[in-house]
């Protein structure tokens, strides 16, 4: 009656505390340049040495810049901090993938990408969406800067046991509709606080239809309604996407590995402490209106007229419109955009830039348009260029850039001017995410490619 959460928290579980707290050991640990320093010295101040380093693995991600990787960093913090990863991760023999190496790039698309993430691990980093590596089946989460410490002391963190909860997605999804609508759509219906408290699976045939990379994009956006962390379980798509990368187990191990990962699921009589189930015909492009993931409509619908909310959330409803600069009962189609940007841990990966390169391949980008194209590590940068996606961006007057974070969240060159509106394939539209008074707006990589081509919020199915 376990479910696949149950099955791998409870075999990670060292010892239980008094009062219900888990020490829970952890595979592996992923390090950047944002919350680790302040763990190293917290480290070096009490005189304790990382514990178990080869199970660490570290990229500096989020301050790098796009362009021009092989001059040094013009931004004297961003300097720094990479500066800092650097030195900490040499001091401590942990492996590293500096800017400009073969390997580089945002370290939640180059964990599955190298096959360091493998199905029934734990994995924490010090970052939000570190949910992403639960398309993989595993236990993947965020941690605070304490407990990166922690995990660097011990490989074990005290963590409080989440609940469980079930989302099925079932059925054919329509055409046009990509991963990043299916999770948009999810968190619209079931708001910010919608999966509070639980560690979320991902099931059903729609999800199961969809590939390693599509799943990746699903998972990294469970904490943005709320809950601890997304998963789902592998099957052959997990097992075929990982054969052969470069950390995976190889011959006589790949075959027990597998064998072991195909255990991997939840029970048929497992009970989860909530569930639902959505039907993915009723799921349509989709995009965000206001300043959280969960304020997302069809991309052809309206925003809504907020009489539908009570006192304290019409106040945010309001405040959010009025950050935007729309009003209620608008339609989304039709309004103006200034930026395009397709990257990040959400949707940075090489299937990404197929499906907007593919979409823009004939068209023209709009002018007043200024696109960011960002792949998520140096191997999707190759392959973008090998498969011929730079020429086609190129011809349609894109410009493919160098891997990192980017315009995702303002630590580094790439934000969004105040005022101006950005269609962003990324995963968080609070105010000034992507810069001071910037507006964002959440969507895909169809949606995006659709807005780049015509300088407008379009519905990429008039297109297609």
């Amino acid at each position: 009656m376990n479910t696949l959460f149950d099955k791998i928290w409870d075999a990670h579980t060292v010892r239980v505390i008094d009062g219900g707290s888990c020490v829970l050991y952890i595979d592996r640990q992923y390090i950047h340049e944002v919350t680790s320093p302040q763990a190293f010295a917290g480290l070096r101040q009490r005189g304790i040495e990382v514990f178990r380093p080869a199970q660490v693995t570290a990229s500096p991600d989020h301050n790098i810049p796009t362009k021009n990787q092989h001059l040094p960093i013009a931004e004297p913090q961003s300097a720094q901090q990479v500066a800092t990863l650097e030195r900490n991760c040499a001091e401590n023999g942990i492996t590293i993938f500096p800017i400009g190496s073969e390997r580089n790039g945002i370290i939640h698309v180059i964990g599955p990408q190298t096959g360091l993430t493998q199905p029934g691990m734990t994995i924490v980093c010090g970052d939000s969406h570190t949910s992403t590596h639960g398309a993989l089946g595993c236990v993947a989460f965020g941690i605070g800067t304490s407990e990166v410490e922690m995990a660097l002391a011990s490989q074990c963190i005290l963590q409080s046991k989440p609940k469980s909860m079930r989302i099925n997605i079932e059925g054919e999804l329509n055409e046009g509709v990509c991963s990043k609508d299916i999770i948009l759509y999810i968190i619209s219906k079931l708001g910010t606080g919608g999966g509070t408290g639980h560690f979320v699976e991902f099931a059903g045939s729609a999800i199961r239809s969809l590939s390693m990379e599509a799943r990746m994009t699903i998972c990294n956006m469970s904490i943005e309604m709320g809950a601890r962390g997304g998963m789902i379980a592998p099957d052959e798509v997990t097992f075929e996407y990982l054969k052969g990368r470069e950390f995976a187990p190889k011959g006589e191990e790949w075959d027990k590995a597998v064998e072991r990962w195909r255990e991997l699921h939840s029970d048929e009589d497992a009970v989860f402490d909530k569930e639902v189930t959505f039907d993915a015909a009723d799921i349509e492009p989709m995009i965000t209106y206001g300043t959280n993931p969960g304020m997302g409509i069809a991309v052809s619908g309206a925003i809504p007229s907020g009489e539908e909310f009570d006192a304290a959330s019409k106040a945010s409803f309001d405040k959010s419109l009025a950050y935007m600069g729309f009003k209620a009962g608008e339609k989304m189609a039709g309004k103006k955009v200034d930026y395009v940007f397709v990257g990040s841990c959400t949707n940075g990966r090489i299937e990404d830039l197929r499906a907007f390169a593919h979409f823009v391949k004939g068209k023209k980008k709009a002018e007043g348009i200024t696109a960011w194209i960002v792949p998520g590590s140096k191997e999707v940068e190759r392959l973008a260029i090998e498969e011929g996606l730079q020429e086609i961006l190129a011809e349609a007057g894109f410009e493919l850039r160098q891997p990192g974070c980017s315009a995702c969240l303002a630590m580094n060159e790439d934000k969004i001017p105040a005022g101006k509106y950005c269609v962003a394939t990324s995963n968080r539209n609070f105010e000034g995410r992507q810069g001071p008074d910037a507006r964002t707006m959440l969507a895909g990589p169809l949606v995006a490619a659709a807005a780049a081509v015509t300088g407008v919020v379009t519905d990429p199915r008039e297109l297609m």
